[in-house]
């Protein structure tokens, strides 16, 4: 009998078939064994049944219904090629065992024994193809895993053979070695190339294979060197493979990249020392306590907030005892989880009191449950305190007006930006380059003495800080080279420049008190002040700016009120026919519509020495009455020393000097406040003097006295113009002659050079070159007179005109103005003038219109030595009006055609010059020269016989 079979105890068999020996099989399975038995009779049962893989084994009859066992085992094996399938015949033939075994039969049984022997030896076979089967099962399982394991792409696998030498290798090997796998196939292990590459020895790995071929685990972790582009760690594991009898069959060496997990973990331990050291130099300290405010962990920074250890902290007790009591209301952290920004105050270690903002947080960290992050904000709140101070200071700088009072602010409140009470400002003085201290604190005084002025060399402290514009800070001012008072009580300092303006100190008597908040706070209150400087200064300049456009606007508008009052002046002269009109209206346009308050003219009288007024307008009080207006310099009315200087006088107030000149007291009671005396002189020639009074202080100025100076001018033109008027029109006449003795005058000094006699009998022409005068010559040749007119400064062109034996006429071009022009611009004639070496005499016509002193006076102020010899009176009615109608149709080039041909000697008989002569002379065609001829004897017969009505036979007898 055979004994229970573990294996068909637990296994399931199909029985296909209805032959005895199927029946009796099923009845021995289940008495002998634990096998679960099925049984079917056809084919399609049985294919059915292991379509359901519910079973461990088939056995089918050779023969069954309408089919045959071996058709049933060939349909079978396209379900399963695993599954045992054994076939049993009585009648069985080597034809059917072949086709069997060709199907895929598993076990191919002949029943020619005994019942019982059959069923045993089925049982038994049966045992067998089902251990077979399940033996086989677990190869192939183990096959596959060692395939998945093999080819795992996150592990790299080598096989080894017993000797060591590679035999196989997965793909994640190949990638790792990147060499040809078939020439290193067969190589030692050890030996590979890309082991060499590695930080660990060949002998370790080796050492690692040489311990598995002995039957032991090994392991290693090698590394890539740190040349290679992309290095990486490796874990080496290698372990014998043996067979059932206990025989290496091969080694297998596992070799898995690590390499991103030794980073994680060398970041790990980085993260972890950098949380270390951030917890330990963080200024911000972290506390965890438990519900009873005992402590579970302290920061190991507490000591930057509080001044103790952790272990202090520890021994202190509760965080109540740190942060006092009721610090927070657990009902509120309950319910949302944090608490943020709670300001309290903690006393530290050395008692100084420190402002915390604290935040609480529900936590579960190992016993902890409350997280409390403690910050100092001590500097910010001092330092918000200080800016809100400094806030204040900026206010009170708007309302300063004055650098002054910016300085006393900021030295006021230096403390309580600050927290310093010593403090000074220094302004800068521009003129004399120097910086000199506005403003200073108590405390500064008693600690360094008084504050001297300093030269802006840059030798001192707060010089050098004005100069380089730095800001210089000390922890011990007495380290300082430029240190100027070596005995000062003051310690820590800064100098801080203030711009262009001035420098700022501030100090202590304690060494090291300026900290970054400190200084912070010092450069903003220096720069509020300096700004607060410049707006003072842009202020000071604009207003300046507002008075200088002001006073302009003012200038402007009186200058507009002057020259409006000179044109209207200028519009009355050119219509003014006579000097009492001209005036007379003068005075009175100057005090119209209140522009000035009073206005005369007054002329010089030789016989008193003194302006006599001649015409005034204006408020005049009975000024004019009040004063004798002496000609004086000193102390004399402005009218008197406008006579005596012949300069404009300008006094601006009348009030200044009252005791020292009488004139003012009369001039204050009539609210004479300012005076302006012009003098009226055209041509070197005083016509007199006009005064003119203003009701207020300053109210001439530069511009109003240059202007009304050019009105004098032009008011002593028009006067001049009315008296060459009048001498025109006036027939009675003064002679007067004069010897004078001055070498400075042109005809003298050429007479006494050329030693000869010259005469000057009218004649003289004004041109854009110069003067030209026509003078006889006697005596002496004309050549010797003509060189010796060339060397003399004054004279720039001589020509010659006419000779006649030892003389002639010369035409000489002067360089210097003529007096015959002098004397017509005042309305007299330079009629005759001889020289000789020794003498010359002056014969001059002054019209009765023209006062002969006037005259007198210009003869001696033009020469030195001057002698009145002779004076008549002349009435030349009938040929002074005949001589001035011919000269009005006369044409200044005509006048000098004429002129040149009579000196030219071209009308004497015989002519002693040609047409062709004079026109050479004068630069002309001869054709030009007898067309002005004709046209000048034209306008002569015309004057002579059409307009003076001369009868025919008083003409020819004149003619005659």
């Amino acid at each position: 009998m055979v004994s229970p079979s573990t294996v068909l105890d637990s296994s399931t068999v199909l029985l296909v078939g209805a032959s005895e020996w199927i029946t009796q099989f099923v009845a021995l399975l289940e008495t002998r064994t634990n096998a679960t038995v099925q049984t079917v009779e056809t084919k399609s049962e049985a294919v059915d049944v292991v379509q359901k893989g519910a079973i461990d084994c088939l056995i089918s009859e050779c023969m069954l219904p309408e089919t045959t066992g071996i058709k049933l085992l060939r349909e079978v094996r396209t379900e399963t090629t695993t599954l045992p399938v054994l076939l049993g015949t009585a009648v069985g033939n080597e034809a059917i065992a072949s086709e069997a075994i060709e199907a895929g039969v598993t076990d191919y049984i002949a029943l020619t024994d005994s019942a019982e022997q059959r069923t045993d030896e089925i049982i038994e076979r049966t045992e067998r193809a089902i251990r077979s089967a399940q033996r086989s099962t677990t190869q192939r399982e183990r096959a596959r895993q060692f395939d998945a394991i093999f080819n795992d792409s996150r592990t790299a696998t080598w096989v080894l053979d017993p000797d060591g030498s590679l035999a196989r290798v997965n793909q994640t090997a190949r990638e790792m070695i990147n060499e040809d796998i078939d020439t290193i196939v067969g190589e030692p292990f050890w030996t590979l190339p890309w082991w060499s590459q590695l930080n660990a020895a060949n002998a370790d790995v080796q050492h690692l294979v040489e311990k598995a071929l002995g039957g032991s685990f090994g392991n290693a972790v090698v590394q890539q060197p740190l040349g290679i582009n992309d290095p990486r760690v490796i874990d080496l594991s290698v372990r014998p493979v043996e067979n059932e009898r206990g025989e290496l069959v091969s080694v297998v060496v596992d070799g898995v990249d690590i390499t991103e997990r030794v980073d994680l973990e060398r970041d790990l331990r980085q993260s972890e020392e950098l949380h270390r050291i951030t917890l330990n130099n963080m200024t911000d300290t972290i506390l965890i306590t438990n519900e009873k405010g005992e402590y579970t962990y302290v920061c190991p920074n507490v000591h930057f907030i509080f001044g103790y250890t952790a272990d202090e902290i520890h021994e202190q007790g509760t965080i109540d005892d740190l942060l006092g009591e009721d610090l927070f209301d657990r009902a509120e952290l309950v319910e949302d989880g944090v608490l943020k920004n709670i300001e309290t105050t903690a006393t530290d270690k050395a008692g100084r009191k420190h402002t915390l903002l604290v935040n609480v947080r529900k936590v579960s960290i190992q016993d902890g449950t409350l997280l409390f992050s403690c910050r100092d904000i001590t500097k910010r709140k001092q330092r918000e305190e200080a800016l809100a101070t400094l806030q204040e200071t900026a206010r009170d700088f708007l309302y300063a007006e004055t650098h002054q009072e910016i300085a006393q602010h900021i030295v006021d409140d230096t403390s309580g930006v600050l927290n310093l009470d010593t403090s000074a400002v220094y302004l800068f003085d521009a003129d004399a380059n120097d910086l000199r201290p506005a403003a200073h604190s108590d405390t500064i005084k008693e600690l360094n003495g008084p504050l001297p002025t300093v030269h802006a060399d840059g030798e001192t402290l707060p010089s050098y800080s004005f100069v380089e514009d730095e800001a210089l800070f000390f922890d011990d001012v007495h380290e300082a080279d430029r240190l100027e008072n070596r005995a000062t009580d003051l310690r820590s300092a800064t100098y801080i420049p203030l711009g262009n303006h001035g420098v700022f100190i501030a100090g202590s008597d304690q060494v090291g008190v300026f900290d970054d908040v400190t200084r912070e706070l010092a450069d903003l209150l220096a720069a509020t002040a300096e700004a607060a400087l410049d707006r003072v200064t842009r202020e000071s300049r604009l207003r300046e700016q507002d008075r200088t456009l002001q006073q302009q606007n003012e200038q402007l508008t009186a200058l507009n009120r002057i020259n409006e009052t000179i044109r209207e002046i200028d519009q009355a002269l050119v219509q003014a026919e006579t000097r009492e009109e001209i005036d007379h209206t003068v005075c009175e346009l100057l005090t119209a519509d209140d522009r000035f308050r009073f206005a005369w003219i007054g002329t010089v009288d030789p016989a008193t020495d003194t302006v006599e007024p001649q015409a005034w307008a204006g408020s005049e009080q009975g000024y004019l009455d009040s004063q004798s207006f002496a000609i004086d310099v000193a102390n004399a009315e402005p009218a008197g020393q406008t006579a005596a200087t012949g300069d404009v006088t300008m006094v601006t107030n009348v009030a200044a000097g009252l005791r020292d000149e009488p004139w003012r007291k009369d001039a204050l009671a009539r609210d004479y406040l300012s005076v302006l005396s012009i003098p009226l002189v055209y041509n070197d020639l005083t016509h007199g003097v006009l005064t003119v009074y203003a009701p207020t202080q300053d109210a001439f100025d530069d511009t109003t006295k240059a202007v009304l100076g050019e009105l004098g001018e032009t008011i002593a033109s028009a006067l001049s113009a009315i008296e060459r008027k009048n001498a025109l029109l006036t027939t009675s006449m003064t002679r007067v002659e004069f010897t004078i003795d001055d070498p400075a005058f042109v005809l003298s000094r050429l007479a006494r050079d050329a030693g000869c006699t010259l005469s000057y009998q009218g004649g003289v022409q004004q041109s854009t070159e110069g003067s030209y005068v026509f003078v006889t010559v006697e005596d002496a040749s004309l050549e010797d007179v003509a060189e010796a007119a060339s060397h003399m400064v004054s004279i720039d062109d001589v020509q010659t005109i006419s000779t006649d034996g030892d003389g002639g006429v010369l035409r000489l071009r002067l360089t210097q103005p003529f007096l015959a022009l002098e004397l017509a611009d005042h309305g007299a004639v330079f009629r005759e003038a001889t020289a000789d070496s020794t003498t010359t005499t002056l014969v001059i016509d002054i019209p009765d219109s023209i006062d002969v002193r006037t005259i007198t006076q210009l003869v001696r102020e033009t020469f030195s030595t001057v002698e009145l010899r002779a004076k008549q009176t002349l009435d030349q009615t009938a040929a002074h009006d005949l001589y001035s109608r011919f000269l009005d149709k006369l044409t200044e080039r005509q006048l000098e055609v004429i002129q040149t041909a009579y000196y030219s000697g071209y009308f004497e008989s015989p002519r002693e010059s040609t047409g062709e002569d004079v026109a050479a002379t004068l630069g002309i065609s001869p054709p030009a020269f007898y067309k002005h001829a004709r046209t000048v004897q034209r306008k002569l017969f015309a004057t002579l016989f059409e307009e003076n009505n001369l009868p025919v036979a008083a003409s020819a007898e004149a003619v005659r």
